[in-house]
């Protein structure tokens, strides 16, 4: 028989807890954030594991980046089963991001509740700090679920409110539903890094920019490819070489750059590890001068078509 997830409800007063003091907010939203969070798409649920990942958690907010993300479809709920049981033991407080798949059966506000409220009994929480919209849907416009969204927020169980993978013009569009409510828009999760630079061709950058949205980046080291040969030859050189210089890893730059691209730009470096969490962490005192940023830039310039 299929036993439910152990439940703790957190009460907590949200605090800044970022050692550093590093933080930077989710769009007007009134909710700030660690400028460097935690992806946990391969957390998964299971007792060989999650000792392990109860002391990724205790490391990222020991190194303060408590800022975890997860959705509903990692491991069918069990990356929010794992994350929710580690934010339990641990204890302290912890900013949790969730999303909603609007997978083609689901087109009803009902619906979408139900789907927020077994994430919330899977986290252990009675609210979520951030919950996105995990991809447009193609049966409902993204305005329809925004107003879903707003529900949710007026119940008290979202804080902000996100959007993910969403061009400039659906962010223009939720942005302009929520605004019915008094609720702007905090957050659109996109994949960038150095190697996926699409987010400042394709307009969303800019549009985070002028709608004062962050921007969150999945992906944020290109899965480990920036510093090696596998990605781009020549920009792994340029890494390498300020990382040697810095006595930093490649990761470290890598996200430093993201970093100091955009104040809007929050990157969630995907990690399982205690160490991979301390290693990330170190970007957040590496401030990269104006010339590495700019040969790192150029090194990392799409190659124009011919």
């Amino acid at each position: 028989m299929k036993t439910a997830p152990r439940r703790c409800r957190l009460r907590i007063a949200w605090r800044p807890m970022n050692a550093s003091g590093t933080e930077r907010p989710l769009g007007r939203s009134g909710v700030s954030v660690p400028a460097l969070g935690v992806g946990t798409n391969r957390w998964n649920c299971g007792p060989p594991d999650q000792a392990r990942l109860g002391d990724t958690l205790a490391a990222a907010l020991d190194m303060g980046t408590g800022f975890f993300d997860t959705a509903e479809i990692y491991h069918h709920g069990r990356s929010e089963i794992a994350l929710g049981e580690a934010a339990r033991q641990d204890g302290r407080p912890v900013l949790l991001a969730s999303k909603f798949a609007p997978f083609p059966p689901r087109v009803t506000v009902t619906q979408f509740a139900s789907a927020l409220d077994k994430t919330l009994e899977r986290l252990g929480r009675d609210s979520l700090d951030l919950y996105y919209l995990h991809f447009p849907s193609s049966l409902r416009g993204v305005g329809a679920w925004m107003r879903a969204m707003a529900t949710a927020v007026r119940a008290g169980k979202i804080r902000a409110v996100g959007i993910s993978n969403c061009d400039a013009a659906q962010m223009r569009q939720a942005a302009g539903v929520l605004a019915r409510y008094g609720i702007p828009l905090a957050a659109n999760q996109v994949h960038y890094s150095l190697l996926h630079r699409k987010p400042e061709t394709d307009g969303v950058l800019d549009a985070c920019r002028r709608m004062d949205v962050a921007l969150v980046a999945y992906r944020p080291i290109g899965r480990g490819a920036i510093g090696t040969g596998s990605g781009r030859p020549d920009l792994a050189a340029v890494m390498q070489k300020v990382a040697a210089v810095r006595s930093a890893t490649a990761a470290q730059v890598a996200l430093a750059w993201l970093l100091k691209r955009d104040d809007h730009v929050i990157p969630i470096p995907g990690a399982t590890r205690p160490e991979h969490v301390r290693e990330n962490a170190g970007a957040l005192s590496l401030e990269l001068s104006d010339e590495e940023f700019a040969v790192i830039d150029r090194a990392s310039a799409p190659t124009p078509a011919r």
